[in-house]
């Protein structure tokens, strides 16, 4: 792609200017809420690498950097930029699928064809309508040319070189309402709709289910093929969806109804199936529920064990021994423990009560026959209550005598802890007292290292800068010698020892002081080769280094930066060496 316009140049210089990133003609930072899909931008669109009428490749722009707008020369006009200080212009509200701008404030004596010049860079114009009062509308192909022109308002034109006031004026640019734009853009979102009509109904379809297959027409041929398949157990479920159908819509006739009656009657033979699955299926259900309580019940044994396990590790003999962190860990255990089996406590409990109500209701249905046989078991299950009643008082009264055992224990173990412990806190505290001292001293000569470091840095600096000084010390003055050697020689010699020996150098000198020229603070000898290599690929930096370092009056080479940023730029000082020579 390369750059429409009469002076690459001064378009290449304001969009690269030194220590800038380049910048789109807009301007602009990229907005989130742009739509390239739709073409409907709530904000000013960026400006993308792949725009026509731009050649260059802008980093993104950070949006607190600063929009530098730099003079652009054209063939005919020139265009100098507003004040940076001054607000922007104010613009109008932009119409939807606006393609038009309004330009006001042009020259009186301003020409289409010096509109035409001036606008083309910003892309490709279908059509400009000028009148005689200093103002005209543009109509541009695309809606991101709008914004590139944009970028021109504010800007003073002037006609060439001269001052008169009719050949000067400043541009005025601003969103125009066009008929045309407004029906492109309908049409636009007319077809988006009919695109997203098309993708929903698309999407109902095939979220659709899908519809029953047809059922045939009663026929004697159908009616025996239905009458085989209620037979068969696997397609019983199609052959009566068909036999419900045909009954619904009125087939059964004096003469059809002996085989619809045979039918029905082979429909009815698989009751029986259906109640023996069912009856299969319970059996199943119940050897499940038992399978389940069964490993429920051993599982709630296992978990009475592991806490057993955490009460006993609990108790003074064992609960000592063991680390603070390790007594934390195991608290948390037990508790956690204790809440699991408590949940599966609770669903084997609920497991046992369903199991007595269902009982209940069947021993309410039993006749008055098993009355007596239900009164001896209550009075067996009285007695063996009484019996577990007895057990449990008596490991109460055991357990008691533990605890009153325990109590004792633990006062004695107390009075005897009491000294170690007072010992073991005062040698902690002096040894984080310790630990303390240790990093305050560490980081004291991190410090006196890190200030030895900074000042090594800093005098490895200046033997540099003392080094490059001497070197070009010695440059000057090698140079100083064979200029003297060589004035005593004829005139011959000196004409051979030109610093330009041929005219393909005087061409590079030339584009390069121009090049120079609009960079007044210098260019890097890297940047000056990338610009040249545009022009001609088989330059070598080497040979234009060594080209610019012999003119000493027109190129002149200094160090900027500071530390690791230190940078060598070539500078442009002819007109200062003009004078010198």
């Amino acid at each position: 792609m390369t750059l429409p316009m009469s002076d690459p140049t001064a378009w290449a210089t304001a969009m690269n200017n030194l220590g800038m990133a380049p910048l789109g003609i807009a301007g602009q930072p990229i907005l989130p809420d742009f739509d390239p899909a739709l073409g409907m931008m709530t904000g000013i669109p960026p400006i993308t690498p792949m725009m026509p009428g731009l050649g260059i490749v802008p980093p993104p722009i950070p949006p607190d950097m600063p929009v530098v707008k730099e003079i652009i020369h054209c063939k005919s006009c020139t265009l100098f930029p507003p004040n940076p200080n001054l607000p922007p212009p104010a613009t109008r509200e932009r119409p939807p699928g606006c393609k038009t701008v309004f330009v006001g404030g042009l020259p009186e004596n301003g020409t289409e064809q010096i509109i035409v010049e001036v606008f083309e860079q910003c892309g490709e114009i279908i059509a400009i309508r000028k009148s005689k009062k200093n103002f005209c509308h543009i109509r541009f192909a695309e809606e991101y040319m709008v914004d590139k022109a944009l970028y021109l308002s504010g800007y003073r034109i002037r006609l060439g070189s001269s001052t008169d006031k009719k050949d000067t004026g400043r541009l005025h640019v601003d969103f125009a309402q066009a008929r045309d734009d407004l029906y492109e853009w309908e049409c636009k979102q007319r077809m988006l709709a009919r695109e997203e009509r098309h993708r929903r109904r698309m999407e109902e379809e095939r979220l659709r289910p899908p519809s029953p297959p047809p059922v045939v027409h009663y026929s004697d041929h159908e009616c025996s093929i239905v009458a085989e398949k209620l037979k068969d157990d696997s397609k019983f479920s199609e052959a009566v969806q068909t036999l419900l159908t045909w009954i619904e819509r009125g087939e059964v006739n004096r003469r059809s109804a002996n085989n619809f009656y045979s039918m029905i009657q082979s429909a009815n033979s698989h009751v029986r199936r259906l109640v023996n699955e069912k009856a299969a299926h319970e059996k199943d259900m119940e050897e499940a529920k038992e399978k389940f309580k069964q490993a429920l019940s051993g599982i709630l044994i296992q978990f009475e064990q592991i806490v057993a396990v955490y009460h006993s590790a609990s108790k003074q003999k064992a609960w000592d021994h063991f680390t603070k962190a390790q007594r934390k860990n195991i608290s948390v255990w037990c508790k956690q423990a204790e809440e699991i089996r408590n949940i599966h406590n609770d669903e084997l409990m609920g497991i046992r009560r369903e199991e007595e109500m269902e009982m209940s209701d069947d021993e309410i249905e039993e006749t008055t026959e098993t009355k007596e046989t239900e009164e001896s078991a209550l009075v067996s299950q009285a007695e063996a209550l009484k019996e577990e009643n007895d057990s449990l008082r008596w490991q109460l009264d055991a357990y008691r005598n533990e605890v009153e055992l325990l109590k004792q224990e633990q006062g004695k173990a107390h009075r005897e802890d009491d000294p170690n412990k007072e010992q073991q806190l005062k040698l902690l505290q002096q040894a984080l007292q310790g630990m303390q001292q240790h990093l305050l001293k560490v980081q004291e000569e991190y410090k006196r290292k890190e200030a030895e470091l900074e000042k090594i840095k800093d005098d490895k600096l200046q033997v540099e800068k003392m080094l490059e000084n001497l070197k070009e010390k010695e440059s000057c003055a090698s140079r100083l010698c064979a200029s003297s050697q060589d004035s005593d020689y004829p005139l011959e010699k000196t004409l051979n020892s030109c610093p330009i020996k041929s005219e393909r150098e005087a061409l590079l000198v030339g584009i390069i002081s121009t090049f120079l020229h609009v960079h007044p603070f210098g260019a890097s000898i890297e940047y000056i080769c990338s610009y040249l290599h545009r022009l001609d690929n088989k330059i070598c930096t080497s040979d234009v280094e060594c080209l610019m370092s012999r003119l000493q009056h027109t190129f002149k080479q200094e160090m900027t930066g500071v530390g690791a940023s230190l940078e060598k730029r070539w500078k442009f000082c002819g007109f200062e060496g003009l004078k010198l020579t």
